[in-house]
């Protein structure tokens, strides 16, 4: 468990074969959009000096968010789901291979600490599954 400086706790833990991620974030409504606010991020909406790159904490949350409607059940796989939202499959399964990021890559990015130029088109790529080889293809200091 880690906590960050508002005491909000990034949580990893296996359950059998499933790692299980809690990111802890809230929905606040800005005008007629909503938008994430991430631990560190001020009540006002200011963000702190290293703010985090909302499209890609955005994309990590339809990620896990889309893989927890799979996995209940409310939803048989990527294409009905994908129908039921109205969205390409395709973007569906890039958005759910974003939870097969390593936690301590996911935190860096909730954080706002990824490496210099990560966009979400190099983070969606097809890349590799092991942890530490996702590291040295992204950027990031090996773990």
């Amino acid at each position: 468990m880690r906590l960050d400086s508002s005491g909000a706790e990034t949580v990893t833990w296996r359950e059998g074969d499933i790692l299980v991620v809690r990111i802890p974030m809230r929905m606040k409504r800005h005008g007629s959009r909503k938008r994430i606010v991430v631990p560190g991020e001020e009540s006002d909406g200011r963000k702190p000096a290293t703010a985090a790159q909302e499209p890609l904490v955005v994309a990590l949350a339809r990620g896990h968010h889309w893989r927890d409607l799979i996995e209940s059940g409310q939803y048989g796989g990527v294409s009905q789901l994908a129908a039921g939202l109205g969205v390409d499959r395709s973007y569906v399964g890039r958005m759910i291979r974003l939870t097969l990021l390593a936690p301590d890559i996911v935190e860096a990015i909730i954080r706002g600490r990824e490496p210099s130029g990560l966009s979400l088109a190099r983070l969606v790529r097809e890349g590799p599954l092991r942890w530490d080889e996702q590291r040295g293809a992204l950027g990031f200091a090996r773990a």
